[in-house]
């Protein structure tokens, strides 16, 4: 087909905001669901291969490793493809580490499960963790969709319903366990993953930009198109040149410590809190797992209202305000000692980081207009590797002062917070002044 032909064609394009967006949370709520992959069943684990605390903190992050990571080349990806490529790509390696993990515990679990395994179970949930870096690949796709005046409020529904994945699987893979086996759980997780990548296969659309490319038009002709159609934002370059952009915006740095203390700090904490409450407390596993999911969901829909709080008022104003409810209910699961108290602080922690997060992200495609995808990896690669970073501190802490230091450990979180209370505060003195683009 020559160049007039295709631009007489009728374009076929596909999706809509709201869809597209639909399709996009459905596939990340598939893929972050590996956050919880350990959380909730390492106590089995822990008791088949006698791992010590500090052993448990690298098992129950590991996933998050390669979660996090591969979120910066992925996220950078988007700027050229629009996401959909990247995002099955990512689903179907997080599918076959599901699918070995469920063929190695079918095979070894629990009479033949050692402390040699322990490599093998470490890789291939690191392998599984890659669905969790369908975030960044989400962020971008959905950013490209939505005008500037929407994004708080589009990225902040596509996150929060995304991250009730980790939730719903710490309350699921305990049950399932219980009645069919540990191995059991991870077969009925690989059968979800399946699904999810053929749900979002069909649902999950690129933006009409990269549509109108694929179609066969010049990137000059794609954007005059899609700008008809409503699409606001556009990428600029190659992926190493839109990670090269976004790494060049210096605004985009204090954003990647707020999202690892927020969003890095809740995937510890999702994977950590099983673990914190029966072992602090002496809880039994169900109310372990019930107060585990219950943080997890807080902090996932919060992040909702958040996003729209963070169009009407500013993502800086937000971020303080949240930074602060983190570093209170930090403070508190540090020193009460009391169950009641704890709670309370644990709610604090969670309104804190999910509102923040949301935050974050609405300031993104305004501080990074021009490499959303490349500045979404960077923000969401680097801020998740929190989740591998921390839990591995909090059994430290655990080890080296027994019962104590699981609640010890929580002065990490106040010192990240007080450092991100700093940061949003100068991001907000330093606001750009209207009419001038931020650099």
């Amino acid at each position: 087909m020559d160049r007039t032909s295709v631009q007489s064609a009728a374009p076929a394009l596909h999706g809509s905001p709201n869809a597209s967006l639909f399709g996009a949370t459905l596939g990340f709520f598939i893929g972050f669901g590996a956050v919880a992959l350990f959380g909730a069943t390492a106590g089995k684990f822990k008791d088949a291969m006698q791992l010590s605390p500090y052993l448990v903190g690298y098992l129950v992050a590991i996933p998050m490793l390669t979660g996090s990571l591969l979120r910066i080349p992925f996220g950078a990806w988007v700027d050229t493809t629009g996401g959909k490529k990247p995002f099955l790509l990512l689903l179907v390696l997080s599918l076959l580490g599901m699918g070995g993990l469920y063929g190695v515990l079918s095979t070894l679990y629990p009479n033949h499960l050692t402390a040699a395994h322990y490599p093998l179970i470490l890789l291939l949930g690191a392998l599984a963790g890659c669905g969790i870096a369908t975030f960044s690949v989400g962020i971008g796709q959905v950013s490209y969709w939505f005008p500037q005046k929407r994004q708080g409020w589009a990225l902040g529904a596509y996150a929060g319903f995304g991250n009730t994945a980790p939730a719903l699987a710490t309350i699921g893979l305990p049950v399932v366990t219980m009645y069919w086996g540990l191995s059991s759980a991870y077969l009925i997780s690989a059968g979800i993953l399946i699904a999810g990548i053929l749900l979002y296969s069909f649902l999950g659309q690129n933006a009409w930009f990269f549509q109108l490319l694929r179609n066969g038009y010049q990137a000059d002709e794609a954007r005059v198109m899609a700008q008809q159609k409503g699409q606001e934002i556009f990428p600029r370059g190659s992926a190493i040149q839109a990670l090269t952009a976004a790494a060049r915006t210096w605004r985009m740095w204090p954003l990647v410590v707020l999202y690892f203390t927020t969003f890095g700090g809740f995937l510890a904490l999702t994977a950590w809190f099983p673990t914190f409450w029966k072992a602090y407390y002496g809880v039994n596993l169900a109310t372990a797992v019930s107060l585990t999911a219950a943080f997890s969901l807080l902090t996932s829909l919060i992040r909702v209202p958040g996003g729209i709080w963070a169009d009407r008022m500013g993502g800086e104003r937000v971020a303080i305000m949240a930074l602060a409810s983190l570093l209170l209910g930090a403070l508190i699961v540090a020193f009460s000692g009391v169950y009641a108290a704890t709670i309370v602080g644990a709610a604090l922690m969670a309104v804190g980081m999910g509102v923040n997060n949301a935050a974050v992200f609405k300031l993104v495609p305004r501080y990074v207009e021009h490499s959303v995808g490349g500045a979404a990896g960077w923000v969401g690669g680097l801020g998740a590797f929190g989740g591998f970073a921390v839990p591995p501190l909090l059994g430290w802490f655990a080890t080296v002062e027994g019962t104590a230091g699981y609640a010890r450990g929580f002065l990490v979180y106040v010192g990240l917070a007080f450092l991100c209370l700093l940061l949003a505060w100068f991001l907000r003195a330093s606001r750009p002044k209207a009419g001038r683009a931020p650099v």
